[in-house]
């Protein structure tokens, strides 16, 4: 079955999705976005990843590209579409497609594309019971990363680092020695007291879905966790 895509206000054979050349995602990283995880045919934490959607919009000062209410039957349709039962769906807002020119453009429309994939659950439970290899590398990028951005080359430069030394992650270290978070996930260190570390959620981080999740169950099992 092939692969669907919403863009624009249009669903599209995923082979055929595309975006206008001048549309600020491509050209200037003027976007946002959210990844959720699909697991048996549910979307996994939706209201939180939404309200940080909005907050990333607000702080863009970019508009909403369709009513709040539709997006996520937007999402749960794209969901439907591509026969995700356990999979993620992501959804990318830009500032939408105007002439070249760094100021913000008046009167243009955001632009709005949904997409899903499957995924292999017990690849993922597999991970969990190995673990993965992380590396460090040194904090580069801007200060705003509490703004899920699509803004990545420090990141992706960062993934690859880690591929080409045999990892799977690489943590953001600051100048003072101090680990910020991964490129692609939020850093958790447990200490030899079953302490959970992690950073604290200001500006310095991405306030991250999970880790959020996480600190609603270590309250249950009574966990201490140290930011």
């Amino acid at each position: 079955m092939p692969r669907i895509a919403y863009v624009n206000g249009r669903y599209v054979a995923h082979v055929e999705a595309s975006v206008h050349i001048e549309d600020r995602g491509f050209q200037f990283a003027d976007g946002v976005y959210e990844v959720c995880e699909v697991a048996r045919g549910f979307i996994v934490d939706m209201p939180r990843h939404l309200g940080r959607l909005k907050r990333s919009l607000k702080e863009l000062s970019i508009a909403w590209p369709v009513s709040e209410g539709v997006l996520p039957m937007l999402l749960r349709e794209v969901v439907r579409r591509n026969r995700v039962v356990n999979g993620l769906v992501y959804v990318q807002v830009t500032r939408g497609v105007a002439s070249r020119d760094f100021v913000f453009p008046a009167g243009t429309k955001s632009a709005l594309v949904i997409t899903a994939r499957k995924a292999d659950p017990a690849a993922a439970a597999k991970r969990v019971e190995t673990g993965i290899k992380v590396i460090t590398v040194p904090e580069n990028r801007w200060d705003r990363v509490d703004i899920k951005s699509t803004g990545l080359l420090p990141n992706v430069l960062a993934k690859q680092k880690a591929k080409e030394a045999g990892a799977q992650e690489a943590w953001f270290v600051d100048a003072d020695g101090t680990v910020k978070e991964g490129g692609s996930s939020n850093a958790w260190i447990v200490t030899r007291d079953g302490v959970l570390v992690t950073r604290p959620a200001e500006h310095g981080i991405l306030r991250g879905i999970t880790r959020t999740t996480l600190f609603d169950v270590a309250a249950r099992l009574g966990l201490k966790i140290e930011e």
